[in-house]
């Protein structure tokens, strides 16, 4: 069955979602926003305490998170805790992973 048209022999428009989908893949970032996802989610991945203590800013190209941290104290501790971060942010197979973190202090 061919695809319906409207009454001006016109294509149905397309949802939003699924054109903004097709941009991204065409241009090639589907996995730089899949990877770019745990901003959102950096309290749930890290937990309620360092996500307290923080403010996940940008995700670099080169897959360097920069996180934003409240003290100096805070940011010697995370920078000990990063692997286990890492781990934790890298849980999700289906995304490309984090390479690294940086941290920079609020002012």
């Amino acid at each position: 069955m061919p695809p319906r048209r409207d009454r001006g022999g016109r294509r149905p428009l397309s949802a939003m979602g699924d054109v903004v989908a097709s941009v991204l893949e065409k241009a090639g970032l589907t996995d730089r926003v899949a990877q770019a996802s745990v901003i959102p989610e950096w309290p749930h991945l890290v937990g309620v305490q360092i996500a307290g203590v923080t403010e996940p800013l940008l995700l670099q190209q080169d897959g360097t998170l920069v996180v934003m941290v409240k003290t100096h104290a805070w940011m010697q501790e995370l920078t000990l805790l990063e692997p286990e971060l890492l781990r934790s942010l890298n849980r999700d197979p289906s995304r490309a992973p984090i390479a690294r973190l940086r941290w920079m202090l609020r002012r």
